[in-house]
C-alpha cells in the first residue's frame, strides 16, 4: 500500500478524527474511502459524458417534446419511464 501525505485544514482534520472515532476506524481509512468514492464518481461522470459525446455524433438525441412529457409526469400517478431517443439521422 502506497503513502501519501495531504493537508487539509484544521476543521476538517477534527471531522475526520471524530468520524473515524465513530465507525471505530483510523482517519486514514476514512480518507482512503472517501478518496476512493470520488474517484469513482469521477471515473462514472466521465463515462456518461462520453457516451453522450458518442451518442450526440450519431446525432441520436431525445425530442424536447418527450422530456417535457416525461417531466411534467413526475410525481403523478401516471408517471412515464423515461424517454427512448426518438430523433435519429436519416439511413439513407
Amino acid at each position: 500500500m502506497g503513502k501519501t501525505s495531504i493537508l487539509i485544514d484544521d476543521g476538517m482534520k477534527a471531522d475526520l478524527e471524530r468520524e473515524a472515532a465513530r465507525a471505530g476506524v483510523s482517519s486514514s481509512v476514512i480518507a482512503e474511502q472517501a478518496i476512493g468514492a470520488l474517484l469513482e464518481a469521477r471515473a462514472a461522470k466521465r463515462q456518461a459524458i462520453e457516451a453522450a459525446i458518442a451518442d450526440a455524433d450519431r446525432g441520436v438525441f431525445v425530442s424536447r417534446e418527450a422530456m417535457d412529457r416525461w417531466v411534467m409526469s413526475w410525481g403523478t400517478d401516471d408517471e412515464l419511464e423515461p424517454p427512448k431517443p426518438d430523433i435519429v439521422p436519416s439511413r439513407g
